[in-house]
């Protein structure tokens, strides 16, 4: 399978906001990423249902959310209806995850689980053979433009070993300081999606520095 680039939408100008997602649009991405924060589970705010709305209206790709919210089990329907395709929580954030899982699916999203970066691998045992996307997030989330952690190409290394035991499809999402720099590492480790956001909205030219990411991990 072709390895997929989601510019994250957290990143771009929100003065310009269908500007930038005309780009990413008429771009060689595949996803746009957008990051719910509820300044709780994550110290900062991003942006709500309204802004989603507006992206989806305009959006002609696979739309990826991604909660770093507090009990996400009450806003699924809410997201399916606003246009996401797939819908990632925080394993750190969910108390009954295999139901959490079946919700998302049941609403018609594809669900996906999000790991911070202390989080090891193995609390997905059970539950790997469910899910169709884990977000290993590769900063502490919450705020974008931060330094890559390099502990994260061992934990996709496990993570594809464990679907790859478990027979399961599920795919690899790297989620933070993504650049030219570490793409090419990530993927040969594993990983299918890499999440890129400063990297690709404040360059100079940001449909090159995309069109440069899939041509580097493809």
């Amino acid at each position: 399978m072709s390895k997929l680039i989601a510019p994250s939408v957290l990143a771009a100008d929100f003065g310009n906001l269908q500007r930038d997602v005309e780009m990413v649009n008429s771009s060689k991405a595949d996803w746009f990423h957008i990051d719910i924060m509820d300044g709780v589970f994550v110290p900062n705010i991003s942006f709500g249902m309204p802004v989603l709305k507006a992206i989806s209206s305009h959006a002609k790709k696979t739309i990826d959310v991604h909660l770093m919210i507090v009990d996400p089990d009450r806003y699924i329907n809410t997201f399916a209806d606003l246009g996401a395709d797939i819908l990632t929580v925080h394993y750190e954030a969910c108390t009954h995850l295999h139901r959490t899982i079946q919700a998302i699916k049941a609403s018609g999203m594809k669900a996906g689980i999000a790991l911070n970066p202390h989080t090891p691998i193995n609390v997905l045992e059970d539950i790997i053979i469910d899910l169709d996307l884990v977000c290993i997030m590769s900063v502490n989330p919450g705020f974008g433009g931060q330094s890559f952690i390099e502990n994260t190409y061992k934990k996709v290394k496990q993570l594809k070993e464990l679907i790859t035991t478990a027979g399961s499809d599920t795919l690899i999402e790297i989620d933070g300081g993504v650049t030219n720099k570490n793409a090419k590492q990530l993927t040969e480790a594993g990983a299918d999606v890499l999440v890129a956001g400063s990297y690709v909205f404040k360059s100079d030219n940001p449909t090159e520095t995309i069109a440069g990411l899939k041509s580097l991990c493809n």
